[in-house]
């Protein structure tokens, strides 16, 4: 199966202390089928990193060793993201008080009919609220 993945599943995959069963459970899946992320995950997921190093939460070698990983995984950037952005990825932002990243990932859900995999509590009651299934938070 293909998953929707977002930064914050992936955040909490790359820190052992914020890894969880269900993170795990989703990149195996990752690992096995494959997934799908907006165009934006890679900067999403590189800022994040970088705010480590110049929080000295990591260094950079970290950080950069971790993008080397993330880059081997099966992970598909959307090239429709941006064509999206102004429209259905808008309305679904405005509809549930979401910011448009957040948005992005579950545009990319709908528009795939794929479960979504996040750790983000908004996007998590969105995707609910749209028919959305769920990846990736323990019970």
């Amino acid at each position: 199966m293909s998953l929707v993945l977002d930064c914050s599943t992936t955040i909490a995959w790359v820190y052992g202390d914020e890894t969880t069963e269900s993170v795990r459970a989703v990149f195996e899946a990752v690992g096995s089928a494959g997934a799908w992320a907006p165009a934006l995950w890679r900067l999403e997921v590189a800022n994040v990193l970088e705010m480590g190093v110049r929080r000295s939460r990591h260094d950079a070698a970290f950080r950069d060793a971790t993008l080397a990983d993330l880059a081997l995984l099966p992970i598909r950037l959307d090239p429709e993201t941006d064509q999206h952005a102004w429209g259905a990825t808008a309305r679904l932002a405005a509809r549930h008080g979401l910011t448009l990243y957040d948005a992005a990932y579950l545009e990319l859900a709908r528009r795939k009919n794929l479960p979504l995999a996040t750790l983000d509590l908004e996007l998590r009651t969105a995707a609910l609220a749209e028919g959305v299934p769920l990846l990736g938070m323990d019970a």
